[in-house]
């Protein structure tokens, strides 16, 4: 596979080596930080659901 070409000015070439592997990193990084994001979501969701089952309102779940 061919690395992805980068574009520096004008001049549209491929990634070298390194700035490929920092590609590659930060790719990465976004995927887990969106996981992170899912994560708490869900974590708000289900805290949120048992507050309700707890027996409190809407209003006084958005006071917290």
């Amino acid at each position: 596979m061919t690395n992805p070409n980068i574009q520096v000015d004008d001049l549209e070439r491929p990634m070298n080596a390194e700035e490929f592997d920092q590609y590659k990193a930060d790719q990465l990084a976004v995927v887990q930080a969106q996981k992170d994001l899912d994560a708490a979501a869900a974590v708000r969701v289900s805290a949120l659901a048992k507050l309700k089952k707890l027996g409190l309102t809407q209003a006084e779940i958005e006071s917290l």
